[in-house]
């Protein structure tokens, strides 16, 4: 499967692609720390800078797999909670390149905060938006615990299934209730045709109820030496550590890639 990444900071997405034996066709980093990283461990994918003058039009019906951590400082209870007055909110960047690139999947992460800002506003308004572009959406709220690190870091994660017919010219969208709470159906030719085949997505979905919400270890600490607090760090060491506080845990994505592919190879 062919995967792409926007917002790819140092890669966790595609270190889980690759893990799934996925290629990955391109990522998309404005930062250059973190691109030079991409770059060295991904140095068969093309290389995209700054989303908002990139066209993703090249890769049309060649992405299975779209992810994105689309910037999570707008919502983040750690920040100045702007919102969408902040510039950083990019949601409108990352679904304009869902548009151009039409993928089969879109997986999308962003803190816990997304869900609760302006009354959940902007979190219903991403969902709507790729609903509106004929995706399924299953939103779950999984933390890096389940997967025993040492940290709880709360992460909302949107798992969406294009639901549109082929010939997607032709198609027009019509809302029905489905498997999610909502069908996307493509009328072709005065025939309604279910998008998914009445096949369901949910029997793939992995089993959250035994995920884990607290690890065996919260040291609270942040791996650096209270020693040190008062030394200036050259600016690598900086970049790493902002690198690292901005990046996802691969091992929470794989267990949704794994789901992926199951749907896949049973469909």
């Amino acid at each position: 499967m062919n995967h792409g990444s926007l917002f790819s900071g140092i890669g966790g997405f595609d270190l889980a692609a690759e893990w799934m034996g996925w290629t990955n066709v391109f990522h998309c980093e404005i930062e250059e720390f973190p691109r030079k990283v991409l770059e060295y461990h991904f140095p068969n994918s093309i290389t995209y800078e700054d989303i908002k003058e990139t066209d993703f039009t090249i890769h049309r019906g060649q992405i299975d797999i779209l992810t994105g951590g689309f910037p999570c400082q707008p919502y983040s209870t750690a920040g100045r909670r702007l919102g969408k007055e902040d510039d950083r909110h990019l949601w409108p960047e990352m679904l304009r390149a869902i548009r151009e690139i039409q993928p089969r999947w879109v997986v999308g992460e962003n803190v816990r905060g997304l869900v609760n800002w302006n009354g959940g506003l902007v979190f219903e308004e991403v969902q709507a938006d790729l609903e509106n572009e004929g995706y399924e959406v299953q939103p779950f709220i999984l933390p890096a615990t389940g997967v025993n690190a040492p940290h709880k870091r709360d992460r909302v994660w949107i798992v969406a299934k294009n639901t549109l017919c082929n010939g997607r010219s032709r198609c027009k969208r019509q809302t029905k209730p489905n498997e999610w709470g909502q069908r996307n159906t493509c009328t072709r030719d005065n025939e309604s045709v279910p998008a998914n085949n009445a096949k369901t997505w949910d029997k793939f979905r992995p089993n959250w109820e035994k995920f884990p919400t607290q690890s065996a270890l919260l040291r609270r600490d942040d791996g650096i030496s209270c020693d040190l607090d008062s030394i200036s760090f050259p600016k690598w060491r900086n970049e790493s550590i902002k690198a690292y506080g901005n990046a996802i845990v691969p091992q929470v994505v794989y267990p949704i890639y794994k789901a992926i592919e199951s749907y896949e190879n049973k469909n």
